[in-house]
C-alpha cells in the first residue's frame, strides 16, 4: 500500500504491519495493512484481507470494553482504518496469562516459580488454568525484544507511578474476565494477551488493537479438559499456524537464514485462516471491503474533518 499525506500531517511511522499517521499532534491515523510477520521479519507476501481482519477484531473489543475503561478509538472509517486519540504511551505491555502457556510455561518448566514478580505454584502442567490471572509486563523495547519487568521495577524506573500501575493492573484484569466472557460464548478460552495504555493529561486510556488472534491466544474449548487430562497440545486460534510453517522450513529469523517460498496457494490458505479467525472471535460472517486508494484516503479525511 502507497503511504497517504493527509491534512495537517505531522508525522508518520511505518511499522511491521501498520502504517500510522500523526494529526496535528492530536489524532492517530492508524491503517492495518495485509503485511505479515513473524519472527519480527516481514514475510515476503501480503495476506489479502489480514488487515481487515485485525482491524474489525480490534474495533469490535474496543467497543465492547468501553464501560470498563476509556480508550483511544473514535472512528472507523474503513475496513482497515482506525482514527483515534493521540496518548502518550506508558512503554510497558500488560501481559495477562490466565493459563500457564507459551513464555510462562517455558519458565516454569526451567524451574523457576516466579515470573515479572507473579507466582506460579508448584505441582502444574502445561496449560492449565491458575487460580486466578496473573500480569507479567514487560517493557516496549525500542529495537529487539521485549523484556520481563516487575511491577517494582516499573515504578522504580519512573516508567509508571504507584497508582499508574494500579489503575492499569485494575483494568487489565477487568479487561481479561469480559474478553473471557466474550470468548466463552464462541466457545473459546482466551490464554493470554496484552493490553497498552496511555495518557492525555491525567487521564489513562487503552490503546493500540485488544483481543485480536495477533496479540492473544485462544484455545477451543470443546475438549480442553479431556486433552488436559490426556496431556495433549491444545487446539489454539492464533497466527501459530504461520510460525509453525516457518519454523517446518528451517526459518526463525535467524541470521543467514532464508525466508521460505510463499506460494499464492500457501498464501490464500494463510488468508482463509485470518477469514475463519475472525468469524470465530466475532462470530459474524466476514464481509470483504474492496476499496480504492483514492476511496479510502477520502473516507480518511472526511473522519478527520469530523473531529475539527
Amino acid at each position: 500500500m502507497d503511504s497517504f499525506h493527509f491534512p495537517g500531517q505531522t508525522a508518520f511511522y511505518k511499522g511491521k504491519v501498520r502504517d500510522v499517521y500523526t494529526i496535528n499532534d492530536q489524532w492517530l491515523v492508524m491503517i492495518a495493512s495485509d503485511r505479515i510477520s513473524a519472527f519480527d521479519v516481514i514475510l515476503p507476501k501480503p495476506i489479502p484481507y489480514k488487515g481487515q481482519v485485525l482491524n474489525q477484531i480490534a474495533a469490535y473489543m474496543l467497543n465492547a470494553t468501553r464501560d470498563i475503561c476509556s480508550n483511544w478509538l473514535l472512528d472507523v472509517p474503513a475496513a482497515n482504518v482506525s482514527v483515534g486519540k493521540k496518548c502518550i504511551p506508558f512503554k510497558i505491555e500488560m501481559v495477562v496469562r490466565g493459563n500457564l502457556t507459551g513464555h510462562a510455561w517455558r519458565t516454569y518448566s526451567s524451574g523457576k516459580r516466579e515470573l515479572c514478580g507473579a507466582i506460579m505454584p508448584d505441582g502444574m502442567k502445561e496449560n492449565d488454568y491458575f487460580s486466578s490471572p496473573i500480569i507479567t509486563p514487560s517493557t516496549k523495547a525500542e529495537q529487539g525484544h521485549d523484556e520481563d519487568i516487575s511491577a517494582e521495577e516499573i515504578i522504580s524506573k519512573g516508567l509508571a507511578t504507584k497508582i499508574e500501575w494500579e489503575i492499569m493492573s485494575e483494568y487489565a484484569l477487568q479487561l481479561f474476565e469480559l474478553g473471557k466472557e466474550i470468548a466463552a460464548k464462541q466457545k473459546l478460552i482466551l490464554v493470554d494477551t496484552k493490553y497498552e495504555f496511555g495518557k492525555i493529561g491525567k487521564i489513562i486510556f487503552l490503546i493500540d488493537e485488544i483481543h485480536t488472534p495477533d496479540s492473544s491466544r485462544y484455545f477451543y474449548a470443546d475438549g480442553f479438559e479431556e486433552r488436559q487430562a490426556k496431556g495433549e497440545r491444545q487446539q489454539q486460534l492464533s497466527k501459530e499456524f504461520v510460525r509453525e510453517w516457518l519454523i517446518a522450513n528451517n526459518f526463525m529469523g535467524k541470521q543467514g537464514q532464508i525466508v521460505p517460498e510463499m506460494t499464492g496457494e500457501w498464501v490464500n490458505t494463510i488468508s482463509q485462516r485470518y477469514i475463519e479467525l475472525y468469524e470465530k472471535v466475532i462470530g459474524e460472517k466476514f464481509e470483504p471491503q474492496l476499496l480504492s486508494q483514492q476511496e479510502i484516503f477520502d473516507r480518511i479525511v472526511n473522519s478527520l474533518d469530523k473531529l475539527k
